[in-house]
């Protein structure tokens, strides 16, 4: 069959547009942005076809998907519905294809990509297994049929989705231009959750996740002591967090994770308990955890002579405080400096008081304005960035051609955190220190 992929650059659609290549497909898409994304490396690596323009020709018997940053107003969605192509949607196409697999779905509000990257790499190393993961990460091949994908829950995405066994991370507000409140998005994990044919597993330190109406047994995980399973002795050391593993008072392993933070510790133990679910020791997982590398904008880590630059994909509240909870860990004698690219007006209208008490932790913090490819400013009046910006204690504004100040934070660790890219502001960055840096050593 023939696809072609709208907004082909995102996490996703890239992501889809792989697997639907591994499949034995003819796959081929559109973009926007012309500037080579991480997302497409994938795509490079397949050969799939990238157009730019709205002149290319198109079979009649091609099945279009779209992003949903892209508008029925978008010259190229108006050109593919004038020529009668038939047109399905992304999630649709990615249930069919949980449909085929014995999949394991990642869902939650935080915490997806880790915790898929990581039941991914265990597999991958041990039985072998095919992956969807939304950083712009798949593989399918039909030789293996266990499927690992981080299910979505944004417009009720994952709802098309057939899981064989769920992980849910946590559940809170979050999305709330899809979902009327929390009731409403409990509900909805709820019914995701219900069509699992074998087993959940989910953090039993969120209150939500206790919460859910599934008639399936739920295997609890967290470092409160009331869950099935516990993590206990967990504690930072220079390679990473270690911790050990409690299955009803009985020790299961311990582990080391070549990243930092609880919440990283909890992503681990939720792939930990689905891996042996599927029959994997304690000592091959033990040992492939420690060398787990996480997935792009995950925590990456770029040193320039004192200067610590993290990028991370965190932008919700709880995702940037746990960030930021991680920096403190790993480096707790240096200065925490956060550049935040805030996107879509929604996020920012109902959650400003939370990014404020979150952004708040760091030591000082630089906000671009707001960047959302899906909604209009002027659908969100008075909506900006001021309005974070006003309740921080020490913040102002920067962009590219203001990115100078950040050369009065050199020895600090600078947090670069958005689900917009920001590549342009840590290159821009990069470049001034690697000047700064040149011009020293020629003067010494």
């Amino acid at each position: 069959m023939k696809y072609y992929c709208i907004g082909i650059k995102g996490t996703g659609m890239s992501t889809l547009a792989q697997i639907l290549y591994d499949l034995g497909n003819e796959v081929s898409g559109y973009d926007d942005t012309i500037e080579y994304k991480f997302t497409q490396k994938g795509l490079d690596e397949r050969n799939i076809k990238i157009y730019n323009d709205h002149n290319h020709d198109l079979d009649k018997d091609t099945i279009v998907t779209f992003s949903v940053a892209f508008k029925d107003s978008h010259p190229e969605i108006k050109r593919v519905k004038e020529l009668g192509l038939q047109i399905k949607k992304y999630n649709e196409i990615v249930g069919e294809i949980t449909r085929e697999f014995n999949t394991i779905c990642v869902s939650g509000t935080h915490g997806k990509t880790s915790t898929s990257s990581m039941v991914k790499h265990i597999l991958e190393n041990s039985i072998g297994c095919n992956y969807f993961i939304g950083s712009g990460n798949g593989h399918v091949t039909r030789d293996n049929n266990i499927l690992v994908i981080e299910s979505d829950e944004f417009n009720k995405h994952f709802l098309a989705y057939y899981p064989t066994n769920t992980i849910i991370t946590n559940m809170e507000k979050e999305h709330m231009e899809c979902y009327t409140d929390l009731d409403d998005i409990i509900n909805t994990f709820s019914s995701f959750a219900s069509k699992t044919k074998e087993h959940i597993v989910a953090c039993g330190d969120n209150i939500n996740t206790h919460k859910l109406k599934v008639t399936q047994n739920i295997t609890y995980y967290g470092f409160d002591i009331d869950n099935e399973y516990v993590i206990k002795n967990s504690h930072t050391t220079n390679e990473g967090e270690k911790f050990d593993l409690y299955h009803k008072d009985v020790l299961i392993g311990s582990f080391l994770l070549p990243l930092f933070g609880e919440h990283m510790v909890l992503n681990a133990t939720a792939a930990i308990i689905m891996c042996m679910y599927y029959g994997i020791s304690i000592d091959t997982i033990a040992s492939l955890l420690k060398t787990f590398k996480n997935e792009e904008r995950r925590f990456a880590e770029t040193v320039i002579g004192n200067t610590i630059i993290i990028d991370d994909y965190a932008h919700h509240p709880t995702e940037i405080m746990a960030t930021m909870k991680g920096a403190r860990r790993k480096y707790p004698n240096k200065k925490l400096v956060v550049v935040f690219k805030p996107n879509t007006y929604s996020r920012v209208k109902d959650f400003t008081n939370e990014f404020i008490t979150a952004l708040n932790l760091a030591d000082k913090v630089y906000l671009t304005e707001i960047d959302s490819n899906r909604e209009l400013a002027s659908d969100y009046p008075g909506v900006s960035s001021a309005l974070i910006l006003n309740g921080l204690k020490n913040a102002e504004m920067i962009d590219e051609d203001t990115i100078d100040k950040l050369l009065s934070e050199q020895g600090s660790v600078i947090c670069f955190m958005s689900c917009a890219s920001v590549s342009h502001l840590i290159s821009a960055y990069k470049e001034l220190l690697e000047d700064k840096k040149e011009q020293y050593e020629s003067i010494s």
